[in-house]
């Protein structure tokens, strides 16, 4: 049970340092509050991380 515990931190914290590289500060906010609203079981916060992280993700296409 620790071994998969310990995995999972691994990969999450190496997810969130892959958005860090990739899209800034901005995305780990987006990311954050999307995974704050779906634990909260919170609609409000987690639609505005998913826009938060869709914007970052499209903002060079724009």
């Amino acid at each position: 049970m620790p071994a998969i515990a310990l995995l999972t931190a691994v990969f999450v914290v190496g997810f969130e340092q892959i958005v860090q590289w990739r899209y800034g500060a901005t995305g780990v906010v987006g990311l954050l509050l999307l995974s704050i609203g779906v634990k909260a079981k919170n609609p409000t916060c987690s639609s505005i991380g998913a826009v938060v992280l869709a914007l970052t993700v499209a903002g060079p296409a724009l």
